[in-house]
């Protein structure tokens, strides 16, 4: 047993831990748990623990369907929950794999760690950071027909609701499980929230926006209001983004940071831009993976709608700040295309790959973008030499379906299944006859 695994057994022992929860997602980013007592935890670390990974979509075949759950003990953390009904639990994510150790395909933080492996032979360590902004609603007894659950604009006080006490209950419900965060405030539209995390390993944050999800929920849930991270659940309103700020580390060392460039941005940090926005449409369905995705990019403020990198400039799709230009360990890249509800194993690991690819490769980095790309038509777009975003999941589908690249990032078998049960969701939602086309065509 290692020394980790001891400290574990210690620290349940000492906060007299009554359940564990080994947490996990499945393909889409769904959270899965399973609950276990104390007295398991040592064969689970010895063992794994058993389950049917066929019955998790994207998991495994039947055929192959014995799978274990192995715990991470460095992700454990006590949870800030039940503490009052004297029934304190804990989490620990897990690592899945086959019966004989190897690991699952079809898991996706196997797939970030396999990204992050490729960093660490070229000498780096990857970090992220991500802006996370959810909506606050309250629905009907239906679930149905979501309300603004406040009035707030962009950084107002909004005193006369719950949304500030609401954002420091998750902000100390993070702090207690060792997730740091920077910044919070009320964003642009009526019930939109943002709290920021503060950098770290890219493996341990998409871990970290897991957790923000549930611990988000579960206290919007104890406050009456209910908190959906979906890219953009109102057509007047702002979608809900996840800008991710990417660095890579050589040791202590920035690769990013280059003290003698006008903009302090390394050769390096220049080629993982450029890898970006190359593949910027095949990693599309990966950092934009629902139907509803499509609809912030292309209608939303904000949201790129090219793949372009600018300096300071929020319409392109990658933006370098400028804030402490001379700070090294603050030179890093913002990726603007990720929303809320990605899978941040999966679109971690696709901006990776990409970024990782411009390096290997000496990808070259165009000009940057200086026009507000917003205000452009697409004509003007393409007569400038922008090339589009995908403007519907079906078209991020078919840059996937044909990327070599990204069939490489996922395995075949992860590749196929995705790109089968997207396909899926996209002719199930172009099938739907809309109430505008009723309104709009039943008299045709």
């Amino acid at each position: 047993m290692s020394s980790q695994q001891e400290n574990v057994l210690r620290k349940v022992h000492d906060q007299d831990i009554a359940f564990i929860r080994l947490w996990f997602t499945d393909m889409f980013g769904s959270l899965k748990t399973v609950m276990m007592s104390p007295s398991e935890l040592e064969a689970a670390f010895a063992e794994g623990v058993g389950f049917d990974g066929s019955s998790i979509e994207g998991f495994s075949r039947v055929s192959e369907s014995d799978t274990l759950l192995r715990p991470d003990p460095s992700t454990y953390q006590a949870l800030p929950f039940d503490v009052d009904e004297g029934l304190q639990t804990a989490r620990m994510f897990c690592d899945i794999t086959m019966p004989d150790g190897d690991p699952l395909y079809g898991d996706p933080r196997q797939i970030l760690r396999r990204q992050i492996e490729a960093a660490e032979n070229l000498g780096f360590t990857p970090m992220a950071s991500p802006e996370i902004e959810f909506y606050l609603v309250n629905v009907g007894a239906d679930g149905m027909n979501p309300r603004p659950a406040d009035k707030g604009g962009y950084f107002d006080q909004a005193k006369r609701n719950e949304a500030p006490k609401l954002r420091r209950h998750v902000i100390s419900a993070l702090e207690y499980m060792g997730v740091v965060t920077e910044f919070s405030h009320h964003e642009a539209s009526p019930g939109q929230q943002e709290i920021d995390l503060r950098h770290t390993e890219v493996l341990t944050m998409a871990d970290n926006v897991v957790t923000f999800k549930y611990i988000v929920k579960t206290v919007a849930e104890a406050s009456g209001v209910h908190a959906t991270f979906m890219p953009k659940p109102f057509p007047a309103f702002d979608g809900s983004a996840m800008h991710t700020h990417f660095s890579l580390f050589e040791g202590e060392t920035n690769a990013f940071h280059d003290p003698d460039d006008e903009i302090s941005l390394s050769t390096t940090g220049r080629q993982f831009i450029a890898g970006i926005i190359e593949h910027a449409n095949e990693i599309s369905a990966l950092t934009n993976q629902w139907v509803n995705s499509y609809k912030r990019l292309q209608f939303g403020s904000e949201a790129p709608t090219a793949a372009t990198w600018g300096i300071s400039n929020r319409s392109a799709m990658v933006r370098v700040p400028t804030y402490r230009l001379h700070k090294a360990e603050s030179r890093r890249v913002e990726v603007r295309s990720l929303d809320s509800a990605c899978n941040p194993y999966l679109a971690f690991a696709a901006v990776l790959a990409a970024g990782l690819k411009g390096i290997t490769e000496g990808y070259e980095l165009d000009e940057p973008a200086r026009d507000d790309v917003w205000a452009l038509t697409r004509r003007e777009r393409r007569a400038m030499g922008y090339r589009d975003l995908p403007s519907s999941l079906g078209q991020a589908l078919r840059h996937l379906e044909k990327s070599e690249f990204m069939a490489e990032v996922l395995g075949e078998q992860v590749f196929e299944f995705y790109l089968r049960s997207k396909w899926d969701e996209w002719h199930d939602c172009t099938s739907q006859v809309t109430p505008w086309e009723i309104e709009h065509g039943l008299d045709l």
